[in-house]
């Protein structure tokens, strides 16, 4: 039988530090990989799982385990652990996220962390070891940046995200290295004066957080891990993030494809949503 348990803000703004350093040790695991010489299978999907991910997952696994373990975790790697639906609140991990960033070579790679609570998310960590930042949110708190170091927390600053730009400003777009599709580049390009910075992984969604992008489409399916903690981080900056029509995005009812969202939009400014 699935434990119940309901995580508010209040309490969520209790587990964040001890979340924050499980992220950032999970991070370090994957930069003490050495990609060079890594083993890289593939997954039924087709997308690829390297010792890195596992290693991660491990680390956040054990974390939790011990620091609130009669909450249910939805994970990437575990997924056939999973009971849902999450009726009530659970965590939702993704140990890397932007395993084809990491395997190629790149920094832009995540760690991503979300706490879900009846359906949406509350708590968000998404951590990019390799750039030494994470953005952090709890929805109804606000939202922050962290620059760190090893396991050495440095500068913590408060963030948010930017306004609709004034007529003949650009709109920034951040779009993904790896997944792109006709209907998000058209979603762009019907954006006045866009312009298209490209990101890997879930920074996309910090990027937006912290005001230095606008809009992020994904008109295709992805997985609810890869969106929870950015969605969370993103409306406790103040933006939202929405289906394709303006809707509210719900996590953890799995459906017959499995957990996926078919599609979303990340908007920097909720009064640019276009509903409908």
């Amino acid at each position: 039988m699935q434990v119940k348990r309901i995580i508010d803000d209040a309490a969520a703004f209790g587990l964040m530090e001890p979340l924050t350093a499980l992220v950032v040790r999970a991070g370090e695991a994957i930069l003490g990989v050495n990609r060079s010489a890594m083993r890289v299978d593939g997954k039924q999907d087709g997308s690829p799982v390297t010792e890195a991910d596992l290693a991660a997952d491990r680390i956040i696994a054990d974390g939790l385990a011990q620091l609130a373990g009669d909450v249910p975790t939805l994970s990437e790697e575990r997924t056939e652990l999973a009971s849902p639906p999450f009726r009530d609140s659970f965590f939702l991990i993704d140990p890397l996220d932007g395993t084809k960033e990491f395997v190629a070579g790149r920094d832009e790679f995540t760690v991503n962390l979300a706490i879900v609570t009846s359906g949406v998310p509350l708590l968000g960590i998404v951590s990019a070891p390799a750039l030494g930042l994470l953005w952090r949110g709890i929805v109804g708190r606000g939202a922050e940046r962290v620059r760190f170091d090893g396991a050495t927390i440095g500068a913590v600053e408060p963030i948010q995200t930017r306004k609709l730009p004034a007529p003949g400003e650009p709109w920034i777009a951040a779009v993904s290295r790896s997944h792109g599709d006709p209907k998000s580049e058209a979603f762009i390009d019907n954006r006045p004066n866009a312009v298209r910075k490209t990101v890997g992984s879930a920074v996309k969604f910090g990027r937006i957080a912290e005001g230095s992008a606008d809009i992020y489409p994904r008109f295709g399916p992805t997985s609810e891990w890869d969106v929870g903690a950015g969605c969370a981080v993103v409306t406790a900056a103040g933006g939202r993030v929405t289906d394709g029509k303006g809707g509210e995005l719900r996590f953890g009812a799995r459906h017959e494809s499995g957990f996926i969202i078919p599609e979303f939009i990340a908007w920097g400014d909720p009064q640019a949503v276009v509903t409908g």
